[in-house]
C-alpha cells in the first residue's frame, strides 16, 4: 500500500512540475527521498537479475547508453536514467516515471550511470550485481579532492557488488592488488593492446608525459581495444576478435564501447548472442551532447562535452580543426564542478590554426585568457550563452560548427539550438 501511495504522489508531483514548465526529473526525486526514504531500493529489489552501476570520471553516461543499447538486444527489458542525471535522486525520479500506478517496475535489469560519490551513497542502499569501473581523473576537485579519493570512492562500490566488477586495467589506480583485495564478486577488465595505450594515458601518464604502456593481458576474462581506424574497431576477447563500424565518434568512445562489451559479456555470460552484439553496437548513436550532430541551415553543428583536462585533451585529438568553425562554453556551475584551473593542463595548439570565433560562458574570460597563452586568435567573448550561440550561428552559416562545451553550458546551448532544429528532447 505504501509503494502504490507514495507512487500516486510522485506521479503527481512530476506531471505538476512539467505543466509549470519545469524539466520533471528533479523535483520528484527530491520528494520521494525525504517522504519514503526506501522507495528506491524497495523498486529495484524487483529486478530479476539485478542493478548495474556504470561509474568513474570519464565516459558514464556514453557507456551506460552502449550497454543498455546491448542488453536490449540480448532480449533484455533494460530500466535506465537517460538524462545523464547520475544523483541518486535522478534516479528515484526515473522511478516514480517508469514504475505504473501499482509501484511495479516492469524490468528485467537496471543499467544506471552514478556520479562517483553518489554510487557509493546508491551501493550503500542497493547492492549492485554489476559494476563497469571507467577509470579515475582530476574532476571537480572542489568536490572530490585528489584523485586517490576518487579511486576509494570507486573500492566501495566494487566491495559492495556481488556478481562481477570490470575494471579498467589500463588505469593503475584500479588494476592494482590493493584496489581488489577485498572485492567479493569476480573481477574482469577491458583495456587497450600495447600499441594503442598511448592514446589512453593513465592522470599520471598525463601528467607525467611518461608513455602510457598497456598492462599484460593474462585472462580469457579480458576484452581488448586491439586495433581501429577512422570508426571502425577490432575488439578482442577470449579466443575471438571481431570487426565493427561504429557511429559514435571520438576515440575515448571506441574505448567506451569495448568497456561496454566486456561488461554486456559478464552480465550474459553464456546467454551471449555475438551476432546481436556486434549489430546492436554498430548501430549506437551518442548520447545526448557527446558528440551530438544538430543540422541548422544544412550545416552540421557539432556538441562535444569537456569537463577535465583528460576528456578536453581527447576531444580535441579527435576532432579536426581545419575547416571548422569552433565555439567554446565554459560554466563553473556546481554540475560543472567550482575549481576550473584544470583548463591550464590542455593544450590548446591545434585550434591555433582556425582559431576560435567564440568563448562563452560564465568563465568565458577565463578560457578567452588560457587561449592567449597558447596564441589561439579569439573573435568573441560573450559570456552569455543565448547571445553566443545566436551569435556563432549567425557568424558562420556556410560553415561546419563545433562547441566544446562543459555540462550546464550544454544543457543550455541545447535549449537554444532546439529552436532551430529537431533535437532529442531530454527530460
Amino acid at each position: 500500500m505504501r509503494q502504490q501511495i507514495v507512487t500516486v504522489v510522485g506521479k503527481a508531483i512530476r506531471k505538476a512540475s512539467r505543466l509549470r514548465g519545469g524539466g520533471g526529473s528533479a523535483l520528484p526525486g527530491l520528494f520521494i527521498e525525504r517522504l519514503d526514504p526506501h522507495f528506491m531500493k524497495r523498486t529495484l529489489a524487483q529486478l530479476s537479475r539485478g542493478v548495474v552501476i556504470v561509474t568513474g570520471t570519464n565516459g558514464k553516461t556514453t557507456t551506460t547508453k552502449i550497454v543498455v543499447e546491448l542488453l536490449r538486444a540480448q532480449g533484455l527489458s533494460v530500466f535506465t536514467n537517460p538524462t545523464g542525471s547520475n544523483f541518486t535522486r535522478g534516479i528515484v525520479a526515473a522511478l516514480v516515471e517508469s514504475v505504473d500506478y501499482s509501484g511495479k517496475l516492469p524490468y528485467d535489469i537496471a543499467v544506471l550511470e552514478l556520479d562517483e560519490a553518489y554510487a557509493v551513497k546508491f551501493a550503500e542502499s542497493v547492492q549492485p550485481s554489476y559494476s563497469l569501473l571507467l577509470n579515475v581523473m582530476r574532476d571537480q576537485l572542489d568536490r572530490f579532492g585528489e584523485i586517490d579519493s576518487t579511486a576509494s570512492l570507486l573500492q566501495r562500490v566494487a566491495k559492495a557488488t556481488t556478481q562481477g566488477v570490470v575494471i579498467n586495467r589500463d588505469d593503475p589506480r584500479l588494476n592494482s592488488k590493493s584496489f581488489t583485495s577485498g572485492i567479493d564478486a569476480d573481477v574482469w577488465s577491458y583495456g587497450t593492446s600495447p600499441e594503442l595505450a598511448k592514446f589512453f594515458p593513465s592522470d599520471d601518464q598525463m601528467r607525467s608525459g611518461h608513455q602510457a604502456v598497456a598492462p599484460e593481458i593474462t585472462s580469457k576474462d579480458d576484452t581488448r581495444l586491439q586495433a581501429f581506424q577512422g570508426s571502425t574497431a577490432s575488439i578482442c576477447y577470449g579466443s575471438r576478435s571481431v570487426q565493427v563500424e561504429l557511429k559514435l565518434k571520438g576515440i575515448y568512445n571506441i574505448l567506451n564501447a569495448t568497456a561496454a562489451v566486456a561488461l554486456t559479456r559478464r552480465i550474459m555470460g553464456p546467454e551471449l548472442d555475438e551476432t546481436k552484439l556486434l549489430s546492436a553496437l554498430s548501430d549506437v548513436t551518442p548520447a545526448f551532447g557527446r558528440g551530438e550532430d544538430v543540422i541548422i541551415d544544412g550545416q552540421i553543428v557539432e556538441l562535444v562535452l569537456v569537463k577535465n583536462p583528460s576528456g578536453f585533451r581527447l576531444s580535441l585529438r579527435s576532432f579536426d580543426p581545419n575547416g571548422v568553425a569552433t565555439m567554446i562554453a565554459i560554466n563553473d556551475n556546481y554540475a560543472d564542478g567550482r575549481d576550473m584551473s584544470w583548463l591550464w593542463d590542455v593544450e590548446f595548439d591545434s585550434l591555433r590554426r582556425e582559431g576560435v570565433a567564440v568563448v562563452a560562458g560564465i568563465r568565458a574570460y577565463d578560457m578567452a585568457l588560457r587561449l592567449q597563452y597558447d596564441e589561439v586568435d579569439v573573435v568573441n567573448v560573450c559570456p552569455n550563452l543565448t547571445e553566443a550561440i545566436e551569435k556563432f550561428i549567425d557568424t558562420n552559416r556556410n560553415r561546419p560548427k563545433r562547441i566544446y562545451c562543459t555540462y550546464t553550458a550544454m544543457l543550455a546551448l541545447r535549449k537554444q539550438l532546439a529552436k532551430h532544429a529537431t533535437m532529442e528532447k531530454v527530460l
